[in-house]
């Protein structure tokens, strides 16, 4: 992923404060609407969104084009603002809404700003844990205040990996191939249902890879970055340089993306 280097740092330190403040206020509105009761409305089949999803988002909306009037800024519920600028936000206020809804613990607001379509600040709170991970581009990875990095794992079958699977029933098939097939040739595999926070367990190293296709690149590109300057690499699934509206990714430690990307391939083979 090719990151430009000509950035306004003093924008994206501004742009990372209000990021974290708006998460932290969006994360809020969401444990008083587990606290308090919550309306769940169905978008498709299994594709929900709580009230608490359309709050969050609002407020995450128009805090940040308030502070800057000249970005533009995409979510689940598309693209407003100046659609133009260099400068893009991309926002999911609740990720892992199904998760949310049941009252599982494990959901994120994930925030990322991007330059020319490449993420150089992103944002992701961990609510129910109170775990903040943060990145500007060139200056390394936190979890609330405290540097992370990648883990030091070199071989598959000693890695924790994580996928997903599309909230499309008829794209769950090869999601569900990927899962089984790198469940075989690794330690193990983890669904845990936010994208966000596989990307930033992999940045701290909790998990050593992530991969999942479809997905939308509100729910990743914030980890993107985060993983990256935690020293984490993310590609396509073909090893190309994951592009921001890529509906493809694959994240790892570094040390173990050749041997993800050689397994790949077999995981679109029915099994017999």
């Amino acid at each position: 992923m090719h990151v430009v280097r000509t950035l306004d740092s003093k924008l994206l330190r501004e742009a990372q404060t209000l990021a974290v403040s708006l998460a932290e206020q969006a994360g809020d509105i969401q444990l008083a609407a587990l606290r308090d009761g919550n309306t769940i409305r169905y978008k498709g089949t299994v594709d929900l969104v709580t009230d608490a999803d359309i709050a969050s988002e609002h407020l995450i909306s128009t805090g940040i084009l308030a502070a800057y009037t000249d970005h533009r800024l995409t979510g689940e519920e598309g693209a407003i603002g100046n659609l133009e600028s260099d400068y893009r936000w991309l926002i999911d206020p609740i990720d892992g809404t199904t998760n949310f809804a049941h009252g599982m613990p494990h959901w994120a607001v994930s925030i990322c700003l991007v330059h020319h379509d490449s993420p150089v600040m992103g944002v992701v709170f961990d609510v129910a844990r109170n775990e903040m991970f943060t990145a500007i581009a060139g200056e390394g990875a936190f979890l609330n205040g405290e540097p992370i990095g990648v883990s030091a794992v070199d071989q598959m079958m000693q890695a924790l990996g994580a996928t997903g699977v599309s909230y499309d029933i008829s794209e769950r098939g090869s999601g569900f191939r990927l899962w089984e097939y790198f469940n075989d040739n690794a330690q193990a595999m983890r669904r845990a249902g936010a994208a966000a926070l596989d990307m930033v367990w992999v940045a701290c190293g909790r998990l050593d890879f992530y991969l999942e296709k479809p997905i939308n690149n509100w729910d990743v590109a914030a980890g993107a970055i985060i993983c990256i300057e935690a020293g984490g690499i993310v590609s396509r699934f073909n090893g190309e340089p994951y592009q921001i509206d890529d509906r493809e990714i694959a994240a790892s430690n570094r040390r173990l993306h050749n041997q993800i990307l050689q397994l790949i391939p077999q995981t679109t083979v029915p099994r017999g």
